[in-house]
């Protein structure tokens, strides 16, 4: 008898313990397995067991997919729902929004279209929802408003349309608004003053209008704002003077009126500082050297006039320091060479005297090109030539000037099939860098830092795929990238006018079908100081990725010199395939006299049949080869005093 009670008591205990497991709401586990079956996520969220189950592999935090619950009353609720960096396609079902208690809705690094459904205004309980990168297109519903729970948004990295929904206003608990690259147009409402709990703002690569917002300099909380790459209008108000908590200050592109640094007085937290081609006129503060957590100051392409003040020596953590393009005068601060900088560029501007002290230490890079600076010292003989040559006198000058020049941008020397002798340019480029190529008859600069680039330093995109609309595939393989501005020069070239192609292929974005190909790269093309192309994107208009494009212009050579400039002017995705991937690229340049007996055009070139004209088009570049070889040796190096080339790039618009 004892025995039968006590089997009676198990059972009743194995009863009462099933009846009060907790389940997932049936109707929430129908619409999460429709939205699986949707996606075809079947094979990584295989729904065999109850959703909310503590024990399915779906359940941790660093799970992906991932499914969480809030299991605090008799039935589980689905608060969590992670599908990140999948590749899922097609559009957003309409059962997503049956899963009412969702809190953390993360969608981002996918290949979704069609509109964002005003139903996400449902899910009031949402406090993180990411929907970045990602093909979604139609307005920003203005239902988002909604959420006013909402502690981090991103919507970034879309193709979106309209201006932002004045609702968004609404958001007062919002914290993280990432918007950049979004497609997003027209004035930024006015009603996002009511964000007074921002502290991230991403905002760049947009086209929005009218003036630098004024409200901005009242969202007090802000640590992080990014704002380049749009039509918006100076002047920087004198408002953000009130963003005194700002670690990360980002604007740049501006148009039409003047800004000037008076704002800069108490953002001492400031790690990043960049006021890129925003018009910024006057003097440079002195006090800005007292920002003693500065790591990254960059006021190049402005009209900044005077001195370098003299507290720029007593920077104690700045690396990168970019003053280029500017009207400062005088001679470089003595010590401004500290320690830990990494890059000085104050290039193209009138300044005199000698190099900083320490110049020549490992590790530091500097672009001193356009300047009167007194270069004799530099322990590189080929930028003593390149600079004597762009500074010494208005003319870079041959016994027999050269009437042709060809680079093979990031990488070896090569020999076209059309016969062109590209030259070797896989020399190491640093942040600020100038190199002047052996020959004397062309010359490079670079400056700018990718910043957060996971893969570092690195300023030569490769790749070993094979480039297609071309004969030339190896002619593609690398190319010289940058994440500001890039400078081409040919020197000692006999005046007149000229041809020059421009090579290209985009390597490092992809056009698959997976997240990876929504990346967009924009730039600009100056030559002679003359923008030929805007918001230039190889891609587009090559068709497709690893696709050979040449673009062809003709310019004037007045003064023995050219300048091709590959210029960023904020455009463009950021951080597709990976952090710091934006920038102009190219492949090779090659430009020739027009009418000149030994020019060659590839582009033409590779339109005929090359095997005819093989030989005799050898035998012609190798002849050359030789005859300037000659000439060379009869090259004036010498230069009379310090003149600034006045190379106008780029011009403001």
């Amino acid at each position: 008898m004892e025995v039968v009670w006590r089997i009676s008591f198990l059972l009743l205990c194995a009863f009462q313990l099933v009846s009060a497991q907790q389940t997932t709401d049936a109707d929430e586990v129908a619409a999460l397995n429709k939205i699986v079956n949707y996606w075809n996520l079947r094979s990584k969220l295989n729904l065999t067991i109850d959703p909310c189950a503590q024990s399915a592999s779906w359940a941790p935090e660093n799970a992906n997919p991932r499914v969480a619950c809030d299991c605090g009353g008799n039935t589980c609720h689905i608060t969590h729902l992670k599908i990140y960096a999948l590749d899922i396609s097609g559009e957003i079902p309409k059962e997503l929004f049956l899963l009412k208690e969702l809190m953390d809705l993360n969608l981002g690094q996918n290949v979704l279209s069609g509109p964002l459904p005003v139903e996400i205004g449902q899910l009031s309980n949402m406090q993180y929802l990411s929907l970045g990168i990602n093909n979604l297109t139609g307005p920003v519903p203005s239902e988002l408003g909604n959420l006013a729970k909402l502690i981090s948004l991103s919507f970034s990295s879309n193709n979106f349309f309209g201006q932002l929904p004045v609702d968004l206003g609404k958001l007062t608990s919002l914290q993280q608004l990432y918007m950049d690259s979004s497609g997003v147009s027209g004035p930024i409402p006015q009603e996002l003053a009511n964000l007074k709990s921002l502290h991230t703002l991403w905002a760049s690569d947009n086209l929005f209008t009218g003036k630098l917002p004024e409200f901005l300099g009242t969202l007090t909380e802000l640590k992080d704002l990014r704002l380049h790459g749009t039509l918006l209008e100076g002047p920087i108000p004198s408002s953000f003077g009130a963003l005194i908590k700002l670690e990360n200050l980002r604007i740049g592109d501006l148009s039409k009126e003047d800004s000037t640094l008076d704002f800069l007085e108490k953002q001492t937290s400031l790690s990043i500082l960049s006021l890129r081609n925003c018009r910024v006129s006057g003097e440079i503060p002195e006090r800005i050297g007292t920002f003693a957590k500065l790591q990254y100051l960059d006021l190049s392409f402005n009209q900044l006039t005077g001195l370098i003040p003299n507290s720029f020596q007593d920077f104690s953590l700045l690396q990168y320091l970019y003053l280029g393009n500017n009207n400062l005068g005088g001679q470089l601060p003595e010590n401004i060479t500290s320690p830990m900088l990494i890059a000085l560029d104050v290039s193209f501007n009138p300044i005199t005297g000698n190099l900083p002290l320490d110049f020549a230490r490992g590790g530091f890079s500097m672009n001193v090109i356009g300047t009167s600076i007194n270069a004799n010292s530099l322990l590189d003989g080929k930028a003593i030539g390149m600079l004597q040559c762009l500074q010494g006198s208005a003319k870079c000058t041959n016994q027999v000037p050269a009437t042709s020049f060809s680079i093979k941008c990031g990488g070896m020397d090569q020999i076209s099939s059309s016969g062109v002798n590209f030259d070797d340019d896989s020399e190491k480029l640093g942040a600020a860098s100038m190199y002047a190529h052996s020959s004397y008859q062309w010359a490079v600069s670079n400056t700018g830092i990718f910043i957060s680039n996971p893969n570092g330093p690195i300023y030569i995109a490769k790749t070993d795929t094979q480039i297609t609309n071309t004969l030339d595939s190896e002619l593609y393989k690398t190319a010289r990238i940058s994440p500001s501005s890039l400078r081409y020069y040919g020197l000692g070239l006999n005046n007149g006018k000229y041809v020059v192609e421009l090579h290209f292929a985009e390597i490092t974005m992809d056009d698959t079908q997976s997240w990876k190909g929504l990346g967009r790269r924009l730039f600009d093309i100056y030559i002679q100081g003359d923008r030929v192309l805007q918001d230039f994107n190889i891609q587009k208009e090559a068709g497709g990725s690893k696709r050979a494009l040449i673009k062809t212009f003709e310019a004037n050579v007045t003064n023995t010199i050219m300048e091709i400039h590959f210029f960023w002017a904020g455009k463009g995705t950021c951080c597709i395939p990976f952090q710091g991937t934006y920038g102009p690229l190219v492949s090779a340049v090659h430009v020739y006299q027009a009418g000149a007996t030994d020019a060659v055009s590839s582009s033409k070139r590779n339109k005929k049949h090359v095997g005819r004209l093989l030989g005799i088009t050898l035998g012609c570049a190798a002849g050359f080869l030789v005859i300037s070889s000659l000439f060379y040796l009869w090259w004036a190096k010498e230069s009379s005093g310090h003149i600034r080339v006045h190379i106008a790039s780029p011009r403001k618009r």
